[in-house]
């Protein structure tokens, strides 16, 4: 007998079973499709490399190249009517119950992967199998779980089938970028969503994500489960791995002039700094002057609306945003002073001139007089990444 037979196991035990084959898959695309070719965080073994490659065909049908393709586009297209799945532009439920639709609706366009999917595997086997037939390694996995499991594989290979179209393309590529918390405030809607690390091996962590996209490991807080990044760590203990990239870690020090350095954070670590500017600044700041004369309710909008940079606000709400700040000069200062922090965070400005104008920013933050601003203003000259 070629495979043993499995067919009479317990209901939780076929449950684990599941569980564990997809979790495989789950660790194949967030390690290899993701991490290891979409942004080349991690360099693989060769060996670790093809086995993922072979896991997908079998349980997926993926083929690299345009899913690497499709990814980098959606980074580089993110909210707009060019991004393949933007639950802003086609809706949350359009997203999440046809993710798969979308992606493989881009994922055949010729120019997508002509622009984004260079770089990726184009040997004799990727060419001559995985793509060539690329049904062929879901029908061999039908046939493996039937023999292994009986009739019990077929609802096996249900689960393995419908498991990464309805996680990855629906419920990160959806709900990923609709509700949850914001570590970072970048400027698209993504965000981290809790807890389901197990199931989507890291994934989940999204905002972490579009904020360090060259990054190998996806947590930032000591409390987010990264499971890829567990898994990458082991295989780099085991020398089938190199981390190339990780997003930096940042401090703060004594420091009572601008330099390089600090101006070399800032711009690694902008998203970061503008969502510590929104906490420490704008929430204060609203909070100490409109909470006499405005609803909690009113004031929770209003922060939203000065401190995600995701948001475009339309003409009704940017006329309320502005009858406020008219009739609250010190709200208005901290305003403008965040748009002369995200101005000097622009690529046009040389490095130099760079340091200076922070210094100068610094020095008329503290001159205001206003509290919250003229301590994060004096934080802001000792940012620091820390040493690894």
């Amino acid at each position: 007998m070629i495979f043993p037979s499995f067919s009479n196991l317990s209901p939780w035990t076929y449950v684990v079973i599941a569980l564990v084959l997809t979790h495989v898959t789950v660790a194949s695309v967030t390690i290899f499709l993701h991490r290891h070719q979409a942004h080349r965080a991690i360099e693989l073994h060769p060996a670790v490399s093809h086995f993922f490659r072979f896991w997908l065909w079998l349980t997926t049908g993926t083929v690299t190249r345009e899913w690497v393709a499709v990814h980098r586009k959606h980074h580089a297209y993110v909210e707009s009517a060019d991004d393949p799945h933007s639950p802003q532009v086609k809706g949350i439920s359009t997203v999440v119950f046809q993710g798969a639709r979308l992606y493989v609706k881009e994922a055949r366009k010729a120019e997508t992967q002509e622009e984004f999917g260079k770089g990726t595997p184009c040997d004799w086997i990727e060419n001559n199998l995985y793509t060539r037939f690329r049904n062929v390694g879901l029908i061999l996995m039908a046939l493996i779980d039937v023999l292994l499991f009986g009739w019990v594989g077929l609802i096996i290979y249900a689960v393995q089938i419908v498991w990464i179209p309805f996680w990855a393309a629906g419920v990160i590529n959806g709900v990923g970028h609709y509700w949850g918390y914001r570590s970072f405030e970048t400027a698209d809607a993504s965000r981290n969503i809790l807890p389901i690390g197990v199931i989507m091996g890291g994934e989940e962590l999204h905002n972490n994500h579009h904020a360090y996209r060259q990054s190998a490991r996806f947590s930032s807080k000591w409390w987010e489960l990264d499971i890829g990044w567990l898994y990458i760590s082991l295989l780099e203990r085991l020398c089938l791995a190199t981390v190339m990239r990780t997003a930096p870690r940042t401090c703060f020090v004594a420091k009572d002039i601008v330099d390089v350095a600090t101006v070399k954070a800032v711009l690694r670590n902008r998203y970061h700094v503008l969502k510590l500017y929104g906490a420490n600044v704008i929430g204060p700041v609203l909070r100490k002057e409109l909470r006499d004369t405005q609803p909690r309710k009113h004031l929770r909008r209003l922060r939203n609306w000065l401190v995600r940079e995701d948001l475009d606000l339309d003409v009704a709400e940017r006329e309320a945003v502005d009858e406020v700040l008219s009739a609250n000069q010190v709200l208005r200062a901290v305003v403008d002073f965040k748009e002369q922090l995200k101005a000097l965070m622009q690529p046009t400005i040389g490095k130099n001139a760079r340091v200076a104008r922070l210094q100068e920013w610094c020095a008329n933050a503290e001159a205001t007089g206003i509290g919250a601003l003229r301590e994060f203003a004096m934080q802001l000259r000792g940012y620091s990444m820390r040493q690894a």
